[in-house]
């Protein structure tokens, strides 16, 4: 089996097995704009289901011996109080020993009455449940420093590739496929309803230095395809797809290895956790890892193939390689037929009777020495 996988990942590396990825860039560009709408679709008709940090709100701890109904059991009585609108409340078990509650803005009254309810129901006294008010504005400073963080990452990014490869295109082809990602990741936020806390920025943030990894491998590789392109027969797409083939096992298997631990990290906190910094870190670094290896090659590498096409000197050396190929398949057949005429040139050529091939014996013999054959006559 292992022979198998070894044998077509060197049939990809050698070009003998090729998939026309920058070919098909219309296909992947469809894709990718389906994707882009669903999820702008979801942030308009969904929303961001905006944690604390970010609307404001009450947080709540109680003292609690937490066991496998504790959430239920504490959401239950919240949401029962009589205070009104508290269906997104979130409640987390903290250690073996506590539960955190966190609501929206809540007025001193309506505090008061969560307060007991929460006391009820983890059967504590009242003045052991405490409580803290989040104000919006935090969550507003989180969210411009976040925005900041992200352009400051996006420009930087663009000056590393720019100097790394000599090449703005490439440059402008990565952010477009990180900026693909933090939409479709985002759009996947508000089509599933996890919180966006301060852990999702941290993932978003995590995942584009991902997304920029996969791109620069497939580029370099695309760099070293299409170095000297003029003293080669190949147009500039067919050595950026050869890169795409050449690098596509390694991208699925730097992907699978990533994205299993991170997997098992969504999977503790959606379901063994209830929600929390683990869910919410985990979807994020789930979907992107896996939007930002597809990218890398659906997206980046086409773009930067079709930015390159449109050059003057590569669509020049593109449409000669064309004019070759077309002028050589046309000369095909008559080659083949010069062929097949010299060959029956040849063969008429032949002598009739070649000694000793088809005559009898005999008539060969006379054939070879007639002299002999007349004294033997005489005689």
């Amino acid at each position: 089996m292992a022979e198998r996988k070894t044998g077509f990942a060197h049939a990809l590396y050698t070009g003998a097995i090729s998939y026309s990825f920058v070919g098909r860039r219309k296909v992947w560009y469809i894709l990718s704009a389906v994707l882009i709408a669903i999820s702008v679709l979801g942030l308009a008709v969904r929303g961001l289901n905006l944690g604390i940090d970010f609307r404001g709100g009450v947080e709540f701890n109680a003292p609690v011996a937490v066991s496998a109904g504790t959430t239920d059991t504490v959401r239950s009585a919240v949401t029962s109080s009589g205070v009104s609108d508290l269906d997104g409340t979130e409640v987390v078990t903290v250690g073996s020993d506590h539960v955190r509650v966190q609501t929206r803005p809540l007025s001193p009254s309506e505090t008061v009455t969560i307060r007991e309810a929460l006391a009820r129901a983890t059967h504590a006294d009242s003045g052991a449940v405490t409580y803290s008010n989040v104000g919006a504005q935090w969550g507003q400073q989180i969210t411009n420093k976040g925005l900041q963080a992200l352009a400051v990452f996006l420009v930087l990014v663009m000056l590393l590739i720019w100097i790394y490869f000599r090449e703005w295109k490439m440059s402008v082809s990565a952010v477009i496929a990180m900026l693909h990602d933090i939409i479709v990741t985002v759009g996947v936020y508000a089509l599933v309803g996890f919180t966006v806390t301060p852990s999702t920025l941290i993932g978003v943030l995590t995942i584009l230095g991902y997304s920029l990894y996969d791109t620069v491998v497939v580029f370099d590789k695309v760099r070293e395809n299409t170095a000297d392109l003029n003293s080669r027969d190949i147009t500039y797409s067919e050595g950026a797809n050869r890169a795409v083939n050449q690098v596509l096992v390694r991208s699925i298997n730097t992907t699978i290895i990533g994205v299993l631990p991170v997997a098992a990290l969504l999977f503790a906190g959606a379901f063994l956790l209830g929600s929390g910094p683990l869910e919410d870190l985990g979807l994020a670094l789930f979907v992107g890892m896996i939007v930002g290896a597809y990218s890398s090659i659906f997206i980046a590498t086409p773009i930067l193939a079709q930015l390159r096409e449109r050059e003057p000197e590569v669509h020049a050396h593109t449409e000669a390689v064309l004019r070759r190929r077309a002028k050589a398949a046309q000369d095909a057949p008559k080659v083949s037929a010069q062929t097949v005429r010299t060959e029956a040139a040849g063969v008429a050529d032949l002598p009739e009777s070649v000694p000793g091939a088809d005559a009898p014996s005999g008539s060969s013999n006379r054939s070879q020495n007639p002299r002999t054959t007349r004294s033997q006559r005489k005689k």
